[in-house]
């Protein structure tokens, strides 16, 4: 068999056959597994075929003494046991809520293995108008609609609320949403443990970008790691910290590189603190303040500053300082966390920055800007790695992971200025 390539492993098919799959694989038999879900035994072996056929590899070993497992069996089994758990728990959550009603566990426990319907549930969420979605999924408008309307007439009720603005998702297909992220993340990572069992190392890992991790370490480890692993596929993410972390939380991200953030945001999550980073003044090189030996921070106070927006870490580190040195914080002329935009109104200003040397680092090595001499208050910040707990990520994943590491602890020095 040929193992299966990237983006092979789609949601409607692998889902339609995985419960017969988890049968036999716990049962070791099909007959058995035929009791035990209630499908014709010639049911059951097609499945088991068709699944074999979609993920290219060999998933039992024929005996006299009943089916057991191969090697690329052991790894679809982890997974379908994580798809299986995230289905039970989710049914579980929404019948003890009874936001749904009286409805019938198995209608959702079926729902949770039908691909198709979880498909059309995210992409109307995301989506939020019926024609995109059945755009994105290849389908006609009126099949989506027909789609989506026996969805809601098997649970007994409106999954979205039909608004204005579009069809906005109710609570409880949030909830479903959510769940089928995780169930979709579990599916992708299969991909990446059977290549890696096969010895190929193919698969997606995608990754949330804060800003400081995008100049350095992150573009070193992604290179080291496509050097040593070319088929993989590596997807960046950039966006504000709370919307990276609710991607990490329901599967669409694998991991979060950037500052860490206060332990009470971090519910449901694992950090891992690489390296201590800090904020420093930054103007291009000539500015009329570049050759000064030694600025007093409130001599500043009057210039034009770029500064993150009031939310970020960084922000916060900034106005810290200048109360901890007893001044108020500057008004900032142009608020962005965009490093372009402040590359560019740097190099053709005399505007000034608060930020992390490292963050325009390249820059400050080639002179095209400085870092000011100017002592701050107390600005430095952990910056790390941020996970789901209890995820479980592929090789691929982890070669990433490690490639962040080693690439952290052999950071280049980047202490603060020397003041004369």
């Amino acid at each position: 068999m040929n193992i299966v390539h990237a983006d092979a492993i789609t949601p409607e098919l692998t889902l339609t056959h995985l419960r017969a799959f988890l049968s036999v694989a716990i049962t070791g038999s099909i007959t058995k597994s035929s009791d035990d879900i209630f499908k014709a035994s010639s049911a059951i072996t097609r499945s088991i075929r068709e699944l074999e056929r979609a993920l290219g590899v060999v998933l039992f070993e024929r005996k006299p003494r009943g089916m057991l497992l191969s090697a690329y069996g052991e790894a679809v089994l982890r997974r379908a046991l994580r798809i299986n758990d995230q289905a039970e728990q989710t049914v579980e959550e929404l019948c003890r809520s009874r936001a749904l009603g009286a409805i019938s566990r198995n209608v959702l426990a079926n729902l949770m293995f039908s691909g198709r319907k979880l498909q059309m549930l995210e992409q109307l969420a995301e989506l939020r108008h019926l024609s995109a979605a059945a755009e994105k999924l290849g389908m006609s408008q009126a099949g989506a609609s027909m789609a989506l309307s026996r969805i809601e007439g098997a649970i007994g009720q409106p999954l979205f609320h039909r608004m204005p603005q579009g069809m906005v998702a109710s609570d409880k297909a949030d909830k479903l949403v959510a769940a089928a992220k995780r169930i979709f993340a579990e599916l992708r990572h299969m991909e990446a443990d059977i290549s890696g069992l096969a010895g190929t190392q193919t698969g997606t890992v995608i990754i949330g970008a804060l800003p400081l991790g995008r100049t350095y370490i992150l573009p070193t480890a992604i290179a080291h790691t496509l050097k040593r692993f070319p088929k993989i596929r590596v997807k960046m993410v950039e966006a504000p910290y709370d919307v990276l972390v609710s991607g990490l939380r329901t599967g669409d991200i694998d991991l979060i590189f950037g500052a860490l953030r206060p332990e009470a945001l971090c519910r449901g999550l694992l950090t891992e603190s690489l390296f201590e980073d800090r904020i420093g003044i930054v103007a291009r090189a000539g500015h009329p303040w570049a050759d000064r030996p030694m600025i007093a921070l409130e001599s500043l106070l009057n210039e034009q500053w770029i500064l993150p927006r009031p939310d970020a870490p960084g922000r916060r580190l900034i106005d810290d300082s200048f109360a901890e040195l007893g001044l108020t914080p500057p008004e900032a002329s142009v608020e962005t966390g965009d490093l372009a935009i402040v590359r560019q109104l740097l190099g053709s200003s005399d505007m000034l920055t608060a930020m992390s040397p490292r963050q325009l680092q390249v820059e400050i090595e080639s002179g095209v800007l400085v870092e000011l001499q100017v002592p701050l208050g107390q600005t430095t910040r952990q910056i790390g790695l941020t996970l789901r707990d209890g995820a479980l990520l592929p090789p691929i994943a982890q070669a990433i992971l490690d490639g962040i590491r080693l690439h952290a602890v052999g950071l280049p020095a980047f202490g603060r200025p020397a003041h004369g």
